[in-house]
């Protein structure tokens, strides 16, 4: 499966520069998953059912090798995405390469 973070909280594509660089590639299962906001806590939650549609929102957080696709390495790296029930998870964005 291809993730791509290239874009802001608003659904808004990325300077092509900063997009590049943020191309990322899930290799393997996500450890280490714990929900970080629901609800109305989840700061983008109007931008997300504009884009997306209703469900309960959830900002998750969780660790993943990931392989960079300009670069071609494989890293561990911190990973935050959205997710609502029937809607899938969605917007995923490396936080902090760990290795």
């Amino acid at each position: 499966m291809l993730l791509v973070g290239c874009y802001d909280e608003r659904g808004r594509a990325r300077a092509a520069r900063l997009a590049e660089s943020m191309k990322f590639e899930i290799v393997g299962e996500l450890r280490r998953v714990e929900t970080i906001a629901t609800g109305r806590q989840v700061r983008v939650l109007a931008a997300l059912r504009k884009k997306w549609g209703p469900g309960r929102w959830r900002k998750m957080k969780g660790v993943a090798h990931v392989r960079i696709i300009r670069t071609g390495h494989i890293r561990e790296a911190e990973v935050h995405w959205y997710e609502a029930h029937g809607v899938g998870e969605r917007d995923f964005k490396i936080k902090k390469l760990l290795t």
